[in-house]
């Protein structure tokens, strides 16, 4: 099987179809999708119908999610992500917000190799930065392999004989297949979609052959002036466009 794993798409739509045309370039079987669809971006009705028309084998919530579809607060955000909730709650179609609202809480077990979350294991909405909270998560995930988003940082950690190792994703990220241990366990991040925010501004996901346990990172360049300029037309706090250019 090869998954095709999609994280933190945040409205982004040409973002989103740059990846997806990536993705169908490469040859996949199946979609993951780790939440936050909606937030920050321009275009949140058309990503949610791009990913239904996906038909994902497996789809968690994200914080935005959950806070666009009315079912938390945005107490816990800043303002420019309040700003921006705010809004897409208001540009949501009825269709829309109930896909949203009917989206399951990770982790979610796909198969006998991969689970997905989008924070953690076990908390949807923690943020894995730290090592010590990666081991905490690598302990509590029950699949050697579980993917995770919501930092918006691609990266992989790999637990190997009571060592944990934050591997270099220089070569998956330059097109070659990083090969996953069978005796180890991983923590995948295949980072943001829509928003990175590692440095690198082109999109990013991953691509998992669960047959040959290889795992490929990709980065796409995508039109970021366009989506910048809808987040402007949109009347969105202006730190939601200039960011997409960062990486930051």
């Amino acid at each position: 099987m090869r998954y095709v794993i999609l994280s933190d798409i945040h409205a982004n739509l040409e973002a989103l179809d740059a990846v997806i045309a990536h993705a169908d370039r490469q040859g996949y079987d199946a979609v993951l999708v780790l939440g936050d669809l909606v937030g920050y971006g321009a275009d949140p009705n058309a990503v949610v119908a791009r990913i239904q028309a996906l038909g994902p084998v497996a789809s968690v919530r994200g914080n935005h999610d959950k806070v666009a579809a009315g079912m938390e607060t945005a107490d816990s955000f800043n303002m420019a992500a309040r700003r921006a909730v705010s809004w897409t709650s208001a540009a949501l179609t009825a269709e829309s917000r109930t896909y949203l609202a009917g989206l399951p809480e990770g982790p979610l077990l796909v198969d006998d190799d991969v689970e997905v979350c989008h924070g953690a294991p076990s908390d949807e909405d923690k943020y894995l930065f730290e090592v010590v909270d990666a081991a905490l998560a690598l302990r509590d995930s029950r699949r050697p392999i579980c993917f995770f988003g919501h930092t918006h940082v691609q990266l992989v950690y790999e637990l190997s004989d009571d060592n944990l190792l934050t591997m270099s994703t220089s070569d998956a990220a330059s097109g070659r297949w990083l090969t996953l241990e069978r005796s180890s366990k991983y923590l995948v991040n295949p980072g943001s979609v829509g928003q990175p925010r590692d440095g690198d501004p082109r999109a990013a996901y991953a691509l998992l052959d669960t047959e040959s346990h290889e795992l490929m990172l990709f980065r796409v360049v995508y039109p970021i002036k366009a989506a910048q300029e809808k987040i402007r037309e949109a009347g969105l706090p202006e730190i939601l466009a200039a960011r997409l250019a960062l990486g930051r």
